[in-house]
């Protein structure tokens, strides 16, 4: 693996350390909803989800 596809991957573990850290996660942690769902699941799922999209497409520009 080439060496900046490596530091884009600590760049990627240090946003999520950071965005799942716990004075962070405490900002959504409220009784409201959004159609239904609560803002903390939202923001927990999203984080997830752009964290698996971002480093598929790191790693996919690695093979390529």
């Amino acid at each position: 693996m080439k060496k900046r596809h490596q530091q884009k991957l600590v760049v990627l573990t240090v946003f999520l350390l950071l965005s799942l850290n716990l004075p962070l996660l405490l900002l959504f942690d409220s009784s409201d909803a959004f159609f239904g769902i609560p803002i903390f699941y939202i923001y927990i799922f999203s984080v997830w989800a752009f964290s698996i999209i971002v480093s598929l497409i790191i790693v996919n520009r690695y093979y390529e």
